[in-house]
């Protein structure tokens, strides 16, 4: 009888044992053995639980038809849930986590992922441009905006107004619009809640395309009219100053500033010049007019280069008045350099080091024209002075439209000319609409002020005696 009492015992003894080597394969702690949630710590929980959570993406992720994930987890999960009833739940999620091959399927599920990530990434574009201003129509208006600045912006975003000159005074031109609808709440003033309420037009202009910087010296100076005004006027008569202001600020920094660029860019010209330009600049196009209507008789060499093909509408304009003209595309240059005389061109806006940014491809025009002794004119106004610094062209750009026109559009003759390129991912285009031209190669720069060499365009505030859009 008691060796019957011992045996079972000695069996009884066993069976735990074999049961608790069970737990520890199925196991990985160091300790050997499966812990409830109870006796477990904080830290251990925590760990747990995104051990369970790293499993179950591991295996939503992982692709079916593999069958050496199926037998991996599968089965060690069966044998966990029977080897011990009570703890099975913990002893099951436990041995899945810490299962090496699980935890490799993880990491190659991840990098599939990155994958796809990076696809995307190509789709819309090269990573490295990723912060040029992108051409987009504001579809969604952010607080109380006017009619005037929506329509505006939408033409912003189309292209259909292109050119510093064009959108700031599109841009003072809506102001004006919002000035004369605009009611003062009760208990304010306008000189104060004004500005608050030109802030989501300004906004609104913005998100169709980023601020050049003629737009944000007429705005600072726009402000600081605002800003003056006096509180006694009656709201109706303070407005009308406003406006004023604004037709007073387009005649004298634009309109007149460019008669009177004209008039000094026009010496320049004798009979017989060949003048060389680039794309379309607004003065260029005027001081060629100008030249023209007083008696100077030369010829003109238009560059021009995509996405945006702007030369032809000054092609356009200069044959009209029977201009003797010269159309080419920029890598056509070399050939008709020996017979330039001049080179005119634009800016967009002029830096307080004499760096010009302009139309992408002016830089590359100037450089020619610089090699080949041709002079390089710079015809800008002083609105379109920054007292910035700038030596390159990648921090801060902007994108053109697509260069690449639709299959509709595209007949057979000209599909030769215009490839039509489809939509792929990975293909990805790029058109960067400005270029910087270092002051070195530019000769002069006139303005209304006067000729200006490029070492001393920070002199440009003291020549108008006040600091420009302060």
């Amino acid at each position: 009888m008691s060796t019957t009492a011992t045996m079972t015992q000695t069996a009884i003894a066993q069976t735990p044992t074999k049961s608790s080597n069970a737990r520890q394969s199925l196991n990985p702690n160091p300790d050997g053995g499966a812990k409830s949630q109870k006796q477990m710590s904080k830290a251990e929980r925590r760990e747990l639980q995104e051990r369970q959570r790293a499993a179950k993406a591991a295996a939503k992720a992982s692709v079916p038809s593999t069958p050496a994930a199926k037998s991996n987890t599968t089965p060690t999960g069966v044998t966990a849930k029977g080897a011990a009833p009570s703890p099975a739940s913990a002893a099951k999620k436990s041995g899945k986590t810490a299962d090496g091959k699980l935890a490799k399927g993880e990491q190659e599920d991840t990098s599939h992922l990155h994958t796809h990530a990076q696809v995307d990434d190509t789709t819309r574009g090269l990573r490295i441009f990723s912060h040029f201003g992108l051409p987009k129509s504001p579809s969604v208006t952010k607080g109380d905006v006017h009619p005037a600045i929506i329509r505006v912006g939408l033409q912003f975003s189309d292209f259909k107004i292109t050119g510093a000159d064009a959108r700031c005074i599109a841009m003072l031109t809506a102001f004006k619009a919002v000035i004369q609808d605009y009611v003062t709440p009760p208990n304010t003033t306008l000189s104060r809640h004004l500005m608050t309420h030109l802030s989501p037009q300004i906004n609104h202009l913005v998100l169709a395309r980023p601020m050049s910087v003629t737009m944000g010296n007429a705005i600072r100076q726009l402000k600081l009219e605002i800003s003056g005004s006096d509180i006694d006027l009656p709201e109706q008569d303070a407005k009308n100053a406003l406006c004023t202001k604004i037709d007073t600020y387009i005649r004298e920094r634009i309109v007149i500033a460019d008669q009177v660029i004209q008039e000094i860019a026009g010496k320049k010209i004798n009979d017989g010049d060949v003048i060389l330009t680039y794309a379309r600049s607004s003065v260029v196009q005027k001081v060629l007019l100008r030249a023209w209507e007083d008696g100077k008789r030369f010829s003109a060499i238009v560059v021009d280069s995509r996405p945006m093909l702007e030369g032809k509408a000054l092609l356009k304009a200069l044959t009209a008045v029977s201009i003797p003209c010269t159309y080419l595309l920029l890598p056509s240059l070399p050939s008709v350099l020996p017979h330039a005389t001049t080179l005119f061109v634009g800016a967009h806006s002029i830096h307080a080091n004499g760096a010009v940014f302009s139309r992408a491809g002016t830089a590359t025009v100037a450089m020619m024209a610089k090699l080949h002794n041709v002079p390089v004119v710079v015809c800008c106004e002083t609105y379109k002075w920054s007292e910035t610094v700038r030596w390159d062209s990648f921090s801060k750009n902007e994108l053109a439209p697509t260069p690449f026109p639709s299959s509709a559009s595209l007949n057979r003759h000209s599909s030769r000319h215009n490839p039509d390129i489809e939509t792929s991912h990975n293909l990805s285009v790029l058109c960067p609409l400005y270029d910087l031209t270092p002051p070195s190669y530019i000769t002069a720069v006139v303005t209304e002020v006067g000729v200006i060499p490029p070492s001393s365009m920070s002199s440009i505030p003291a020549a108008l005696g006040r600091t420009i859009g302060a």
